[in-house]
């Protein structure tokens, strides 16, 4: 039985319908990919001769055995599907997991306790598409009517798990995370609606009351309930003018800060505005306007066009590259991370600077956002730092901000600055997570430098060669000595410190470097040559056994 036909296309990716419905509803068993595009979703009927729409989610209901998931992962993959989804517990043994990667296709669990016909339900909002008619169009930044999209950008800015619910305390859409909260939440997502019990509790102590009447957040203690919530709750109402049009729930730790209590108020206007207009063309919308900001970025011919459809012809203007630390690109649930926190990205600036375009463009996140001349610098740092404030340390993201570009063909120019801030924030590590080009210029150039070694083959050479050398045949540390020394300009108290040996010792490794590496430490431009390429080697690890011949 064939439930969402859509023929010739495919509008989401399998890593969409994970990162949507992962963790509480579905679990990755063998095969993922999280490229793969999804066009439908079929309930198997082995009595079934008709064509699987393309790419479909193929529902495997009452398929246990292994031998059957089997058989059954043979036949989705010879009708080209995408994924199969059977119900948990199930062994995937290595036959199974040999059957899933030879037939292409992903095997998926769902957790015991969710319907079939929840899942079902899910999958079909999640792939809907043109249920609004024509034209795609984002609100905020987000694709319109996505509420999937918006929880999961709404929970970054939160830093907790989200649910969006209609005035009968239906879920309509959830973030990730959800295993965050309590089994409440939980049986709340599997049942996609607040069980009985605690809608009950929450009328008698008068919080839809509060919720309903006012216009800011309520604060739900869970000391103050009838009913078991471990983890506390911050409830908003969602309005369109006098009517409620539902509100949206997070599971946090304790009171919402200031800034977070001002991005939740913030989110629950362009919620408003997606709940009442219905998903349409999601995806399509995000390659539209990724494909728009590439083009813009990469200048050329097509450049002044695509700025045009922006909205950003003839506006000065800065961009923001936006990165995350250490994924992977074949990790399903870090490259959904990217989408969630480029997402979450779109709707702080939709709040603050509404013109902005913003896209996932590979790995990277960019924003092309409208900026006056004056106090650009200051003010785009700030834009970054807030956001990144909102949305916590659970990802570990870093902005790099390019020159401004008083016109469109400046674009380019401002996003190689950006990216050029981004590699350094990432490369080096450690707390910043901000920084124009112009903060890390040298830092830049140091980077490149060493790309520009690498290519043509450069090693070490000179005095820092023979240290190198000496050190890997001797297990000593005259490198680090000599970086130390450098570091500290000279000065031996504090080099020692930094090497965390006794001064004395210190002057013995000094004497001894400039002896082994042939290298006079009161000539300047021996001293800088020496700097330069330390600062071309990789940073050292931690100390390593001092030498046989040192006192």
């Amino acid at each position: 039985m064939v439930l969402t036909p859509v023929p010739g296309k495919t509008h989401t990716s399998l890593a969409r319908v994970l990162d949507d419905l992962g963790d509480v509803l579905l679990e990755p068993v063998a095969g993922v990919r999280g490229s793969s595009g999804v066009g439908g979703v079929v309930i198997h009927d082995p009595f079934d001769t008709s064509e699987f729409p393309a790419r479909a989610i193929v529902l495997g209901v009452g398929v246990r055995e292994p031998d059957e998931v089997i058989d059954l992962l043979r036949e989705c993959g010879v009708r080209g599907a995408a994924a199969l989804v059977v119900r948990l517990p199930l062994d995937p043994s290595p036959a199974v997991r040999r059957a899933a990667e030879k037939s292409g296709v992903a095997l998926l669990g769902l957790t015991a306790g969710a319907s079939w016909a929840q899942l079902a339900a899910l999958l079909r909002t999640l792939l809907a598409e043109g249920d609004v008619g024509g034209d795609a169009q984002t609100l905020g930044g987000i694709p319109s009517g996505d509420l999937f999209a918006l929880a999961n950008a709404i929970a970054s800015l939160l830093d907790a798990p989200v649910t969006i619910e209609d005035p009968s305390s239906r879920v309509l859409a959830f973030s990730g995370r959800q295993e965050e909260a309590d089994e409440g939440r939980i049986e709340t997502i599997l049942g996609r609606q607040v069980p009985e019990r605690y809608t009950r509790g929450l009328e008698r102590n008068g919080v839809f009351e509060r919720l309903y009447r006012g216009t800011a957040p309520v604060y739900v203690d869970p000391a103050e309930q009838e009913f078991e919530m471990p983890v506390p709750r911050v409830a908003l109402a969602v309005r369109a003018g006098d009517e409620i049009l539902g509100s949206i729930w997070a599971a946090v730790p304790g009171p919402l800060s200031e800034l977070r209590t001002q991005a939740l108020i913030d989110a629950g206007k362009l919620v408003a505005l997606h709940m009442l207009r219905l998903r349409a063309g999601a995806d399509v919308e995000r390659r539209l306007r990724a494909e728009l900001v590439g083009t813009a970025l990469e200048g050329g011919t097509a450049a002044p066009e695509a700025i045009a459809r922006l909205g950003l012809l003839g506006q000065p203007a800065i961009v923001l590259a936006m990165g995350l630390a250490g994924l992977g690109d074949d990790d399903v649930r870090r490259v959904a991370d990217r989408q969630r926190i480029a997402d979450a990205l779109a709707m702080h600036l939709g709040a603050v600077q509404p013109r902005s375009a913003v896209a996932l463009v590979g790995d990277v996140a960019y924003a092309i956002v409208p900026m006056p001349v004056a106090d650009c610098r200051d003010r785009s740092v700030r834009l970054a730092s807030t956001f990144l404030e909102r949305t916590g340390r659970r990802v570990s993201a870093a902005i790099g901000i390019g020159p401004l570009a008083p016109d469109g063909p400046g674009l380019r120019r401002s996003r190689d600055g950006a990216d050029r801030a981004l590699r350094v924030l990432l490369t080096n590590g450690g707390s910043r997570r901000v920084a124009t080009v112009e903060d890390v210029h040298v830092d830049a150039l140091m980077l490149e430098l060493a790309d520009l070694a690498a290519a043509r083959g450069d090693v070490a050479a000179g005095p820092v060669a023979r240290l190198l050398d000496y050190d890997a045949r001797h297990q000593s540390q005259l490198v680090h000595t000599l970086r130390c020394w450098l570091d500290a300009f000279g000065d031996v108290v504090t080099a020692s410190a930094m090497a965390f040996v006794h001064p004395n010792t210190f002057r013995y490794r000094l004497r001894r470097l400039a002896e082994v590496g042939e290298i006079d430490l009161d000539d300047p431009g021996q001293r800088f040559a020496a700097m330069l390429q330390l600062r071309l080697l990789p940073q050292p690890g931690p100390d390593l056994p001092t030498s046989p011949d040192e006192p």
